[in-house]
């Protein structure tokens, strides 16, 4: 049987360690009036852009889709949307308190 000063420093030395990375999905919206044909997502102060989310795929004007960040490292991302006619858009979104991310 475990005492109660043991199950407390059980409970404590559990809430100390390191959360793991979870999958973040959110609908990628793409309310503009050109194709987008690259979409990054990186952690806020990441100095490197992650790989292309779209994979060589479009998300045409007037679409959605469904985007996976697999093992999302926190909440806070910047993002970087390449389209078709050449206009490169970054932004910032808190991607866990969204279900949507909409491209103007």
């Amino acid at each position: 049987m475990i005492g109660r000063s043991a199950f407390t420093v059980v409970a404590l030395a559990a809430m100390t360690l390191p959360a793991l990375a979870d999958d973040v999905t959110f609908t990628l919206s793409n309310m503009s009036s050109a194709d987008l044909t690259e979409f990054y997502a990186s952690p806020v102060g990441n100095d490197n852009w992650e790989e292309n989310i779209l994979g060589g795929g479009v998300l045409s004007a007037g679409a959605s889709g469904e985007v996976t960040i697999n093992g999302a490292q926190g909440c806070d991302y910047d993002l970087r949307m390449v389209f078709a006619d050449g206009d490169v858009v970054e932004d910032s979104s808190n991607i866990c308190d969204t279900a949507t991310y909409t491209i103007q």
